[in-house]
């Protein structure tokens, strides 16, 4: 089971807060419980997703791809983006399998960047009000 899988189950039992885009209680373990470094994380982590998201759509090349997915992937799970993490690796595993590459997976996964994206922009928007607080509850 990868790291995203186990997360993702995880999560799921953790309740309501476990619905949110970007799980806080692991980015606050990830940033030493430090609400600027949080922050620090959300930024790069929003451009670094925006990025990787816009070059996959771009290109055909499925080496490319794959870089884009497991970027996105690996990322994802660094700060508790989990369902961001999962919809990556399945796509990517199914790549990986032989499979074609599916516009509708990837529609999926424009979801769920988005819904990251707009989480980040309400916390920065907030200039990190609420970053710190236990259980990302502000």
């Amino acid at each position: 089971m990868t790291t995203a899988r186990k997360s993702t189950e995880q999560g799921a039992a953790a309740g309501p807060l476990a619905l949110r885009p970007i799980d806080r209680m692991h980015l606050a373990r990830q940033a030493l419980g430090d609400p600027g470094i949080e922050l620090e994380i959300l930024r790069m982590f929003e451009s670094l997703i925006s990025s990787h998201f816009a070059d996959l759509r771009e290109t055909g090349s499925t080496s490319e791809r794959l870089h884009h997915l497991h970027t996105l992937k690996a990322a994802s799970v660094g700060v508790g983006a989990w369902s961001l993490a999962e919809h990556a690796y399945i796509i990517e595993s199914e790549i990986r399998a032989g499979e074609p590459f599916s516009s509708e997976r990837v529609d999926d996964l424009a979801f769920c960047v988005e819904e990251v994206r707009g989480f980040i922009a309400g916390l920065v928007g907030e200039e990190g009000d609420g970053l710190g607080q236990p259980f990302g509850i502000a």
